[in-house]
This record gives structure tokens, sequence and C-alpha cells, in this order.
């Protein structure tokens, strides 16, 4: 069912058909939040906030985007909104769980590899915090995976084109970055590093 059918039925009142949005969108509100919160405990309770606002505002869904770029862009306000509130997304962005599992098996790296392949992935989150919001969004939603730039330029409301340079100007900006702190790190591949799911 498109989502236009499922949007008619929940608006007369087919809780379900919302239930539909719900799971076909949840794990993009999920990671576009993330981006924004760099807490999965935030960015979990955004998006579910994201959409019970979505449900409450159904009626004032015009369509002049599609539903999951209206959708977004609610969830993206959202998580801005939550982020100037607690002020401590810039330490967020590089914490993650310090849990120590079982020694690797046989064919994974050894315990000394897989710290080194931590710092390097640590150094890259670092250099992609630091750039500016301007380039670091637009990278970080590009390199999720779940949106398109044309959905990109509405939740950061930028000209397409603008939002593909600024992704672009930001890989440059860390390549040049990482050739500095690691010479052998300097590639596309090194920039992916800094994703986080």
């Amino acid at each position: 069912m498109s989502d236009a059918e499922l949007i008619e039925r929940a608006r007369g009142g087919d809780r379900a058909a919302f239930g539909d949005l719900v799971e076909r969108y949840q794990q993009t509100v999920f990671r576009t939040v993330l981006i924004v919160l760099r807490s999965r405990e935030d960015a979990e309770e955004v998006a579910q906030d994201t959409f019970v606002s979505a449900f409450r505002r159904l009626d004032g869904f015009r369509g002049d985007a599609s539903f999951k770029t209206w959708l977004l862009s609610i969830a993206w306000n959202r998580a801005l909104d939550r982020r100037r509130r607690i002020g401590q997304w810039m330490r967020r962005f590089v914490n993650r769980d310090n849990e120590t599992g079982p020694e690797p098996a046989s064919g994974q790296p050894t315990h000394e590899q897989a710290l080194i392949a931590e710092e390097s992935r640590a150094e890259v989150r670092r250099l992609v915090r630091s750039l500016p919001a301007r380039y670091r969004e637009p990278l970080l939603l590009s390199v999720s995976g779940d949106h398109t730039f044309e959905e990109i330029a509405a939740l950061l409301r930028i000209p397409v084109g603008t939002a593909k340079w600024r992704a672009m100007e930001a890989r440059r900006l860390l390549r040049r970055k990482l050739s500095r702190t690691q010479p052998d790190r300097a590639s596309e591949e090194a920039v992916t590093l800094g994703r986080e799911p």
C-alpha cells in the first residue's frame, strides 16, 4: 500500500494504517535523529516523539513534499531542539560503549589490531566532529544511506546543489586533516569510518 493510501486510512481513524507508516520509516527516522543527537537513548525518545507529533499533525500534511520528507523534517527539528536543550551532543559524538567482548576467534583481528582500528575510528570521529555543522550535517546524512540529496536539502533548507557540494567539501576537508594526522589513512575509505549507526 502506498504512503498516500495509508495516510488517508490513518486520517479516517485507522490506527493500524499509521502503524504501517511507523514500521516503514522507523529505522530511517531513528538514524536521522541519531546523526544529530549521537545518543541512542535520546534518539529513541525523539524518534518516538516524532511519530506522536506526526500522528497529531497528520491532517496538516498537504502533500507538497513526500510523507518521508515531511516526517524527517519533524524528526530533524525535534532532534535539533533536543540538542539545544541538552547542550552535550559534542561530547556524545565520540562516546561509545566500552564493553569488552570475548577474545576474537581465529581469523578475526587480534586485540592489538582491534585497539589500533578503534583509535583510528575515534580519530576520524574527532575530525568529523571538528567540521563546521554546515559541512558535518550534510556529510553524516549522506553517508547514512537513508537520504537522497533532495531529502537532505529539504531537511537542511538549502538547495540540492549546495547539499551535494557541502558533503563533498566535508570529505575533502577530512582527507586533508587525515593526511596530517594519519598519512596512510587519508583515503575515501577512512572518511567513511566517521559514520556511526
